[in-house]
């Protein structure tokens, strides 16, 4: 369970990683060497799992975004190790959920344009039996955060 003060450093990281400790600290009350063994803290617990930074994907010309719900009629482990091991093959694919539901996995694809995505879509096919592949095209992203809310952090999971 987080407390106040790692949820306030977190809060403060996930909009700005690069911020120096110090300035955390003063934004928060704490001086720096406290503020910096508890950041130290929340790496060591897996809690804080990198320091990245988000790019803008229409500047970096993969500003299409394509939803891709697949379902199978594989449900053997080898058949998932094997969709699994392709699927890493693909820096377009940016997020790769198994689902509960009618569709087995949801992939969020992004790409430069709708021929580049075919191009990607033909290689997906080539390398492993899918039953049904859907695609949809975001046509505006009304809203995208890397943000997690944390106050759900403060509960007891055992409650």
């Amino acid at each position: 369970m987080l407390d106040r003060m790692d949820r306030k450093i977190l809060d403060i990281l996930q909009r700005d990683c690069t911020l120096p400790v110090a300035e955390i600290g003063k934004q928060i009350g704490l001086s720096t060497t406290p503020c910096w063994r508890r950041i130290q803290k929340l790496e060591e617990s897996g809690v804080i799992q990198r320091r990245v930074a988000v790019l803008d994907s229409k500047k970096v010309n993969v500003g299409v975004t394509v939803f891709v719900s697949i379902t199978t009629s594989h449900h053997t482990q080898e058949w998932l190790d094997r969709f699994h091991e392709a699927l890493k093959d693909f820096p377009e694919v940016v997020e790769f959920y198994r689902m509960s539901g009618q569709v087995d996995y949801l992939l969020r694809v992004v790409v430069p344009d709708i021929e580049r995505y075919d191009a990607f879509y033909k290689k997906l096919i080539s390398k492993i039996e899918l039953s049904d592949v859907s695609s949809a095209f975001a046509m505006e992203q009304i809203k995208y955060t890397t943000v997690l809310p944390l106050d759900y952090a403060a509960e007891d999971k055992r409650a």
